[in-house]
């Protein structure tokens, strides 16, 4: 049940592409309702202004004049706006990668909160899974969060991939500089790398668009999977995807997006306005929200 709204009101926002379907609006309203903090989240689609992602610095500007508190950041802009911003905090700028920015006398600092969502999200969802070999599939802004996360939770070795070769080499340099040379390598798809870096692997994180709403597909041949491996997907528009859907069905202990959606989302909350939120409270809220009343999303919930 709300309670009543007193103190100050807070105005926040989400850039993106092609975000129409998230649940960020609803998720940080309704516990805000439950805190009694008045609270608008608003979605800033780069597809529905016609701006490119290249231009995310004008949105970023526009949102400040607008007199926006804070905004989250999502594909395909948490590593583009780094340039356009003041500050980093110290987090940030070792990931290489925002999707927090709060406005605070007059600077725009740049924070993430994907590195302790999605280790939260592990360690409640898949609290005893093994680390010691993982793959991590996308390194882009979502995925340097997630392997900073992964090596922080103890990983001993992390293999990473990515469409883009460059890519994969710069973030593995980055973990190598912060997590010592010997426990981070880039790897290469195609040529069989996958398949020999999976077949010794404990477990595999998927953090690329594939298998968004409107972006279906699995990200790699399915007979790489086996009983053995854990697979968890930042992914969760929806919710049960294509990956983890295949992974279920080949015996695999997986791991949805809502997790690290909702413990991100918290910790956003509590940077914007000082107050504490409920993590259990809006692992509830995503239930209710989440696509089609899924029955074991909210069996989950209320462990």
């Amino acid at each position: 049940m709300a309670v009543a709204r007193t103190g100050p009101g807070y105005l926040v926002g989400l850039i993106g592409a092609g975000i129409g379907a998230s649940l960020s609006p609803q998720l940080h309203e309704r516990e805000a309702d439950a805190l009694g903090v008045r609270y608008l989240y608003r979605l800033l689609d780069l597809e529905v202004l016609g701006v490119p992602p290249r231009r995310v610095g004008d949105v970023l500007d526009a949102a400040r004049l607008a007199g926006y508190d804070g905004l989250n950041l999502t594909h395909p802009v948490k590593q583009l706006v780094l340039d356009h911003l003041d500050e980093l905090t110290p987090e940030a700028a070792a990931i290489g990668a925002v999707n927090t920015v709060v406005f605070t006398g007059g600077r725009s600092v740049g924070h993430n909160t994907d590195l302790t969502g999605f280790s939260r999200g592990l360690r409640t969802g898949l609290p005893d899974v093994a680390l010691d070999r993982v793959v991590l599939l996308g390194a882009g802004g979502a995925g340097a969060a997630v392997g900073h996360a992964l090596l922080s939770l103890g990983a001993k070795t992390l293999e990473v991939f990515d469409l883009e070769p460059a890519r994969a080499d710069g973030l593995a340099a980055s973990l190598r500089e912060r997590f010592g040379p010997d426990r981070v390598s880039p790897g290469r798809l195609g040529g069989g790398s996958l398949t020999a870096a999976l077949e010794g692997a404990d477990g595999l994180v998927h953090a690329t668009p594939t298998g968004m709403a409107g972006r279906p597909g699995v990200p790699l041949p399915e007979e790489l999977l086996r009983a053995e491996h854990w697979v968890a997907d930042i992914v969760y528009r929806p919710l049960e995807t294509d990956l983890l859907r295949t992974a279920r069905a080949r015996g695999c202990r997986v791991l949805d997006g809502g997790r690290m959606a909702v413990f991100q989302a918290a910790e956003t909350f509590r940077i914007i306005t000082g107050r504490e939120p409920d993590p259990d409270r809006m692992l509830r809220h995503f239930a209710d929200l989440a696509p089609n009343g899924d029955a074991e999303v909210r069996d989950r919930a209320n462990r």
